[in-house]
């Protein structure tokens, strides 16, 4: 071996021998501890607790991994994930242009993965004689200009519109702001807030006159396996696009009209995602995406983001 020979074969030793010492650095204490306890839990929207939980619980059974949600608004839920203090937040969002731009500056990788799609669910009292709106009566009440039930049903005698949502921070109200007012706040007196969408359900239930804007994962039926029974307590209003009304034109939130446009208040849900080591965050999103999470989906009556789906006729005994 000649002595060029040498001194390469040294010099490649050196760099090997250095770029696994530099691999070999430990993490800063504080950043680890840092990462793990924000990685030991998601945030999400209440809205959607009954398909997260039922995702997480086979989720947690498969990989043995744990992580724990924290049901909250969807304000509160991105204000957290934006505060690094977790790195999986589930919405009906997508990142603004603002907070990835935030994200990015500081070094993240911010994803917004499509997982799933609901519908706004708009429910009524079982005593309530009308079953059907449209778009634009609904957007009508939320501008506060109607706020009665005869001005939009001449013959309906239940007086005001008592409007109630789940929460004044929830990703409901906030869709409804965007999507259905263009950015304007509420302002009618006849609107307000509960706290949980199991609330909202209740509310209607004992209030004649009110109208309840639900997430449709809350609405199934456990017991029917074919998800095309809603709960018995309350009505689920049909809605139409069109300009009138009526029962051959206005459709409620069933997967199937959901998947095919027929059901106009269609969101969908987003995990957004700022894992930096693709740890247990990114497995439980990569969970839901993969076909055993998205049949979970498929199971709870949401439409899936990327699952199959076989479309069958089935007959609904409404008697």
């Amino acid at each position: 071996m000649n002595a060029f020979n040498r001194s390469l074969k040294f010099f490649g030793l050196t760099l090997i021998l250095g770029l696994f010492l530099a691999c070999g650095n430990k993490p800063n204490p504080e950043q680890e501890e840092a990462y793990q306890k924000a990685a030991a839990i998601f945030t999400a929207d209440e809205s959607f607790y009954p398909i997260l939980d039922e995702e997480l619980y086979y989720f947690q059974n498969q990989t043995l991994d744990s992580i724990t949600p924290v049901y909250i608004n969807e304000q509160d839920a991105v204000r957290k994930l934006m505060k690094l203090e977790t790195w999986l937040a589930f919405t009906t969002r997508d990142f603004t242009v603002k907070e990835r731009q935030n994200l990015i500056d500081r070094k993240y990788l911010p994803r917004a993965i499509p997982i799933a799609y609901d519908g706004l669910a708009i429910i009524v009292n079982n005593t309530n004689p009308d079953t059907c709106i449209t778009v634009k009566d609904f957007a009508r009440i939320l501008k506060g200009e109607v706020s009665e039930w005869k001005e939009i049903f001449p013959q309906n005698k239940l007086g005001v519109i008592d409007v109630v949502f789940d929460n004044p921070l929830s990703s409901t109200v906030r869709w409804c702001v965007d999507s259905i007012l263009g950015g304007k706040q509420f302002s009618a007196k006849n609107i307000g807030a509960v706290k949980t969408s199991a609330a909202v359900i209740d509310y209607v239930e004992k209030h004649s006159n009110s109208l309840g804007i639900i997430g449709s994962n809350w609405l199934n039926d456990k017991r029917d396996t074919t998800n095309v029974t809603f709960k018995k307590n309350i009505t689920v209003m049909g809605v139409s696009k069109m300009d009138s009304a009526k029962s051959y034109n206005s459709w409620q939130p069933y997967q199937f009209y959901l998947y095919n446009g027929n059901y106009p208040l269609r969101r969908t849900i987003y995990a957004l995602l700022n894992d930096t080591r693709n740890g247990v965050p990114s497995g439980f999103t990569h969970f839901i995406q993969l076909p055993k999470g998205q049949k979970i989906i498929l199971r709870s009556g949401l439409l899936p983001r990327t699952a199959n789906m076989n479309v069958r006729d089935v007959i609904v005994n409404k008697q």
